[in-house]
Formats: C-alpha cells, structure tokens, sequence
C-alpha cells in the first residue's frame, strides 16, 4: 500500500505526494546498488564483532577512572578492525567531530610545526581550531602553523600546488572528505587515495588525516585502507548508527592514536582511563546499526537531489551521481527559501515538530545559521536535519533520517513548507 493517504493526515499536497512518488519509483536500482553498499558494510561490522568476542558483559558501566574496562576496549578493537586500522580511540569524552579532530592535531603537531590542507580551507569550525578566527586556545597560540591550497576549478586536486607548498615544516596533512558548507564536493575513497599516494612522493613521513565526518560505510572502504594514518568522526553521525547518545572516534597507527589519547586524557595515561558511563551498549548497538542507517539516509539524499533538480533548483550530487557522504546541497537561492525549507523539514520531526527553526549567530561560524534538527540525540546528524548559512549564494545541506521513510517525509514536508510560502510552482 502506498504511503499518499497517511501524507494527507500531514497536510501535503496530492501533486507534492505524487511527484515524490515518480522521483522515488525512478531511483529504485540506485537504491539497490546503496543496499549492497549496506549488506557487505553490516556483514563487515558483525564479523569484527564476531572476531573480538563481543558478549554482554561489555555491555557494563565503568565510572570513575575507567581502569579495566575491557567492554570499551574492545570496542576500540572492534573499530580498528572495520577500519583496517592499528589501533582505535572511540570514547565518549570526545564531544564532537570538530573535538575528535582537534584531539587528533593537538596529538599529533608540535610548535614550529605546520598543517595543510590540499583540498582549500577547512569548514568554519576547524578554522576556529587551526587559529584563523582568533578563537581562544587555538593551535596557533601553540606555535603550529597552517597552509592550504585550493581545488582546481574543475574540483579536481592541484598537485603542483600541493608539491610546491609541502616543506620542511610540513608535519601534517588534513584532507576533509566532506564539503562542509562549501560549493565543492565530496571525495571518494579511491580519490583520497591517489592524493595521499601524491604527498607521499612529496614527503614520505608526513602524517595523512581524513576528516571522515558524512562518509563513513557510503562505500564498501574507508580512507584508512588506501594510505590515510589517521581516519577521525562523529559518533553522532553515522557510525553512531543514531543511538550513540555522544562521542567520536579517531583509527589509524598506533604511534597517532597512543598521541591523540595522550591529549585527550594526559601525557602517561592515554587510554588507560576514560569510563564508558553506561554508554558500552549504545556504542556497539549503533556501529552495528550504522550500515543500514547510512544507506537510509543517502536514499533519502538522493531523493532530496531528484525532488529539487526536477522542480529547478541545482542540487549536488545530482540524483544520479556517486554518493560518498550523506550531505545532499540544494542552491535555493534566498534566504527566505532556506528559512522555509528548513521549517519544513523540522515540520517532519518526531521531535519538536512545533518548533519553527530562526536564523541565529553560532560560535565557529561567521554568518547566522538556521539548523532543523529535532532528534532524539540533540544535535545528531545521522538524524533528519537541514542546516545552513545565510549567505550568498543561498545553500541548504540536508542529511540524515534514522529511516529512509523518514528521510523521505523530510523531503514532503519541505517541498510542502515551500509550496504554502508560495516559492515553488507546482
């Protein structure tokens, strides 16, 4: 039975329904190439489950100091393997992705030491972290220099830019995989590769790390299987599966995970401490999960794409195009469509769907920010969210949908929002 009658309980318009409807109908063998993607993923994530060991008593809380908690341990263990890594830091301690990175830079750089960027700046947050805002606390109060280098007009990578800028002071190298609020797009795994094989003719000891926020199972390998030393996310994103309630992760070499622990807890005691306060279950539980809920969440994207390139906006990717993470951009063109797309989406909500998102400042940014996100882990974008800056040329990011069905409700209720705003012709 179709889903049109119960969308009418919601209010949308039968032409909104239908179009949705022939976007959804055309997409099935992409969707069918996503759920392969998911089945090798979850098969990859149980055996590593398998080959650890993992029972219920895993599943149990530490406190305190965390000493012997073996649960969180293996968990760590469970993530370098599916991440064909050394060795793992996955703890709740970590806040956020722009936390995990930071741990992982102030791990691994020194005073005197410099970071690139080979794929232009780094999203608005890290900014702050790498020191060009004046934020407090910043790696340039700590000596640690930063150089980046754009894209090339087509997007693709300036490797004579690259070569000519690498020097002695070069100590590490950041390559976020995700577009941020850029207008550039996502990289694959294989195309990380090829960069990272590129900098290593260039310097050979170089620590590469892949911001893996967005893109962690949109493909059967991750950035750690073709050169990367350190892969670092989001446990409420998509490897948090959108149960993990908190977190991040950092996988890679032994050398770079022990100095990454050792600044998040203390030089001596790295990951010896760090309780799983009860949060063991929910962080095994949504790795498990996160195959399935990523592959949920880049249909929905690919919908949203379809959806908005048949009604006239550009979107990227287009509805047809690889998928590496589970951003879908929509250039809306004003501020005002941002505002009503966004209120669509949070209409869609299971949480907070009376709420009507402002626009508002937020720290690490330098524009207002409207975000829809009424999720159950607050801020999770693994969950059905839409965010954005307001600023030129008018962008919405749309991600996330624990379920496809959700997700697919995001892209009704937006389309909806946007038809009684009287912005979309029909």
């Amino acid at each position: 039975m179709r889903s049109e009658n119960i969308y009418r309980m919601f209010g949308v318009d039968e032409r909104i329904a239908a179009l949705v409807r022939e976007e959804e109908d055309r997409l099935q063998e992409h969707f069918r190439k996503i759920d392969e993607t998911a089945e090798y993923n979850q098969l990859k994530v149980i055996r590593a489950m398998q080959e650890n060991g993992i029972s219920g008593a895993c599943m149990l809380e530490t406190t305190g100091y965390g000493y012997d908690d073996f649960g969180r341990d293996r968990l760590e263990k469970v993530y370098a393997d599916i991440f064909r890594t050394e060795d793992a830091l996955v703890r709740s301690q970590i806040v956020c992705g722009t936390h995990a990175l930071t741990v992982a830079l102030f791990g691994n750089t020194r005073p005197g030491d410099e970071i690139l960027s080979p794929v232009g700046m780094p999203y608005d947050t890290l900014q702050t972290v790498i020191g060009l805002s004046g934020a407090r606390g910043s790696l340039k109060e700590y000596g640690v220099g930063f150089r980046s280098v754009e894209l090339l007009p087509d997007g693709g990578f300036d490797f004579e830019g690259i070569r000519a800028t690498i020097n002695e002071k070069t100590r590490l190298v950041e390559i976020q995989r995700s577009r941020g609020y850029s207008a550039r797009r996502t990289f694959s795994t294989a195309e990380i590769g090829e960069l990272i094989r590129f900098i290593r003719t260039v310097k050979k000891d170089v620590i590469v790390m892949v911001d893996n926020c967005y893109g962690e199972f949109t493909e059967t390998i991750e950035p750690s299987e073709v050169g990367a030393d350190m892969v670092v996310g989001s446990l409420i994103k998509n490897p948090g599966g959108g149960i993990a309630p908190v977190g991040g992760y950092i996988a890679g070499t032994e050398e770079c995970v022990g100095r990454a622990a050792a600044r998040l807890t203390g030089p001596g005691l790295e990951k010896e401490l760090g309780p799983s306060l009860g949060n063991n279950r929910l962080l095994y539980q949504g790795i498990f999960l996160s195959p399935t809920v990523t592959a949920g969440a880049v249909k929905g994207a690919m919908l949203a794409a379809a959806v908005y390139e048949r009604l006239g906006y550009p979107a990227a990717p287009g509805s047809s195009d690889p998928r590496y993470d589970i951003i879908e951009a929509i250039t809306l063109g004003s501020p005002e469509k941002i505002i009503s797309f966004c209120r669509g989406v949070q209409r869609a909500s299971a949480v907070d769907a009376f709420v009507a998102p402002e626009p508002s400042p937020m720290p690490g940014y330098d524009s207002d920010i409207i975000m829809a996100n009424g999720s159950f882990i607050s801020g999770s974008s693994i969950e059905l969210s839409a965010d954005g800056p307001l600023r030129d040329p008018y962008t919405v990011f749309f991600q996330g949908g624990i379920t496809y069905p959700h997700s697919k409700l995001g892209v009704v209720m937006s389309c909806q929002q946007m038809l009684e705003d009287g912005f979309l012709e029909l």
